[in-house]
């Protein structure tokens, strides 16, 4: 789904993010179908948490289209022991957070959705290159011999 090298930008973005909310237990940015596109998620099974987030992202898409709530924008869910913080990341991509109790929720969501909209900007921006049609190439002339490049005369 996204080269490597995109792939790499938004690894970072997760590691700058957990470096800027300390009670950040994990992060990870997956498609809307629940493929992973870079995590950081120690001691967490990274694919099972994706595969979850697609099918709560499916419900939260339901409930704010039959409530007339706009588009998901984010769903926040309180365990007995901590918080999962899921945001939209563009328009194919989500990225879901997993923070001790004690965080503080509002800088959660700050932070959350900034890296959010940045991931959303990398995963968006790879997709519209893969969509976009090749360049059209000239017709090659019947017969035409490839060119060579000019011998250096130097």
């Amino acid at each position: 789904m996204v080269p490597e090298p995109d792939v790499r930008d938004v690894l970072d973005e997760l590691m700058r993010l957990r470096a800027r909310v300390p009670l950040l237990t994990g992060a990870l940015a997956a498609s809307t179908d629940g493929l992973i596109v870079a995590q950081d998620t120690p001691g967490i099974e990274a694919e099972g948490v994706a595969a979850l987030t697609a099918a709560a992202l499916g419900v939260a898409v339901r409930m704010t289209d039959a409530t007339g709530r706009g588009g998901f924008r984010e769903l926040l869910i309180r365990g007995g022991s901590g918080y999962i913080a899921t945001y939209a990341a563009g328009s194919s991509a989500v990225l879901t957070l997993l923070a001790e109790d004690r965080i503080n929720v509002g800088r959660l969501h700050l932070e959350g959705r900034r890296s959010g909209a940045r991931i959303g900007e990398v995963v968006d921006a790879t997709l519209e290159r893969a969509e976009r049609p090749a360049p059209p190439q000239p017709p090659a002339r019947p017969g035409a011999l490839p060119r060579r490049p000019a011998p250096d005369t130097t």
